[in-house]
């Protein structure tokens, strides 16, 4: 909390609506002011550290990374700040990745604002508003070993979409991998959507880099 008392906030959002809405919710209040923002994790890496916010809402999905990513790293360097993790979805995979970020808690899109208002200055006040149940199964699996944590990840996949992920593994393009197996690079576009979406990713490239660490592990 800042000298006047005021909960300052950095805003992390690659849409200018939602962050214009989210901006204008919390700058009429009394005990909150909104000391910056940013559209991309690299610039909010850069103005986050300059600004020094007590709460940092960061969107998950953004178009050069993630915001739990941003929170891993600003908290590596200055624990005091505070995540809020902004997400379209609740899973497992989100939380998990939000508490090993050691974000304080994360809030879906579809959130009313009072509620947004509330977790801003929940956070801000030390505590956590991450679901005691979820967490609790996150740990859980975290003592299990965290290792299976990629295979529970692989074991959502179909067989096709197992092969699939292999040959982008191997480099190959879609219309390679579709030439391979006989479909048509649509359908393979599809396969890859679907894949990505439940690896929780968003780009082939970390599937292809997922592979590499999956076969280097093995060996």
């Amino acid at each position: 909390m800042h000298e006047d008392g005021k909960i300052r906030v950095f805003l992390l959002d690659d849409h200018e609506v939602v962050r214009r809405g989210v901006h204008e919710l919390l700058a009429v209040e009394e005990d909150i002011e909104v000391v910056g923002e940013a559209g991309t994790a690299a610039e909010a890496l850069v103005r986050i550290p300059a600004t020094r916010p007590d709460v940092a809402v960061l969107d998950v999905r953004l178009p050069d990374g993630s915001g739990v990513e941003v929170c891993r790293e600003i908290r590596s360097r200055d624990r005091s700040v505070r995540c809020l993790i902004l997400t379209s979805y609740a899973d497992d995979e989100a939380l998990f990745d939000a508490i090993m970020a050691g974000a304080s808690g994360y809030v879906l899109k579809a959130i009313r604002g009072g509620e947004l208002l509330s977790a801003v200055r929940d956070v801000a006040d030390g505590k956590s508003l991450l679901d005691p149940a979820a967490t609790a199964r996150v740990l859980e699996r975290l003592r299990d070993g965290g290792g299976a944590r990629g295979d529970e990840r692989l074991a959502r996949l179909t067989d096709q979409e197992r092969r699939i992920l292999d040959l982008i593994g191997e480099g190959l393009t879609n219309r390679q991998i579709g030439e391979q197996l006989h479909l048509a690079e649509k359908t393979i576009k599809n396969y890859v959507s679907s894949l990505l979406a439940k690896l929780g990713m968003q780009r082939r490239s970390q599937a292809a880099a997922y592979v590499a660490r999956i076969q280097a592990e093995k060996h």
